[in-house]
């Protein structure tokens, strides 16, 4: 097999695991030319299967010695061009379409690196003392890969950094909120100490689940904070070349859509898994996928939903 056979192999063994994952990200991947979206499938299976080998390692492995493999598997094939032979199948069969991505769209490494910083940060249960302390964490998942993003859909300029940080916070926070109950009971707990005492709530009740005011008053902490960061994210845009602007906006909406749905019933977040109705996904997909987009938005704008 050539080396282009290698690369465009790899590229489908991609596409097979975002597919696989249906990711909210993923849908929206469409809306990208070919060359961008194909990148986006790359990016999206280094982040997905950095999260599985933490999350769900083969019987017997360690999960840290296996994102230390693929750590290293990953620097050598960028430095030049070969990998340990000990990395997992699938990570082989992956590496050469995020190798070539990254060349090729220019990221920068330690985007990708710090989102293994932060996937080895779950390895253990851990708490966060302040808000502060969990930026660091929200950085690397999420902002990091933010930061890899924009460099396939496009951007100018510098003023991109500081809305991107500010979409990954959002994202990231939208996704604590929407898990709070199944992190909570894996030991995480992602809602800063001192927010759940300022409340006057605690992490028992967070724990067994139980809704009551300061639970409610917690709640609408953390709602308002990813609404600030959304605000905040809403100038990136401006930075993002044209091929971004659709993906962006989508993603940003359809995650909104879930903050919204949080907002209007908190304690679901202890019965079920919150998700945004099908017709709104639909509508967001229509909207950002056909009408004209002029800074980031829609020229034109629908009866509001009913």
């Amino acid at each position: 097999m050539t080396t282009t056979e290698a690369i465009l192999a790899s590229h489908r063994a991609c596409r097979r695991l975002t597919r696989r994952a249906g990711s909210n990200f993923s849908a929206a991947f469409c809306l990208l030319p070919p060359a961008k979206r194909q990148a986006m499938h790359a990016l999206y299976a280094f982040m997905r299967h950095s999260d599985d080998l933490a999350d769900d390692p083969p019987p017997g492995r360690s999960p840290r010695e296996l994102l230390r493999q693929w750590r290293g598997a990953f620097e050598s094939a960028l430095s030049n061009g070969t990998h340990p032979g000990e990395v997992d199948p699938l990570g082989q069969a992956i590496l050469p379409a995020v190798v070539q991505t990254v060349r090729e769209f220019q990221i920068p490494p330690e985007s990708m690196l710090a989102v293994l910083d932060g996937v080895e940060m779950d390895l253990e249960p851990r708490v966060y003392a302040t808000f502060d302390e969990l930026a660091v964490y929200c950085e690397r998942v999420a902002s990091a890969v933010g930061l890899a993003c924009i460099h396939v859909w496009g951007v100018s300029g510098e003023n991109a950094l500081g809305p991107s940080r500010s979409a990954g916070l959002a994202l990231q926070l939208t996704n604590i909120l929407r898990d709070l109950s199944e992190d909570a009971r894996r030991g995480r707990i992602y809602v800063p100490l001192e927010d759940i005492n300022a409340c006057g709530y605690s992490v028992e009740e967070l724990q067994e689940g139980v809704v009551n005011r300061p639970f409610l008053r917690l709640m609408e902490l953390e709602i308002e904070r990813a609404e600030q960061f959304y605000r905040e994210a809403a100038e990136l845009p401006r930075s993002l070349h044209k091929d971004g602007h659709r993906i962006f906006g989508l993603m940003m909406e359809t995650y909104r859509a879930l903050l919204d749905a949080i907002r209007r019933h908190p304690a679901d977040v202890f019965t079920r898994r919150i998700r945004a109705s099908r017709w709104k996904k639909l509508w967001l997909a229509a909207r950002w996928g056909f009408l004209p987009v002029k800074h980031g938005r829609p020229t034109h704008t629908w009866t509001k939903e009913k």
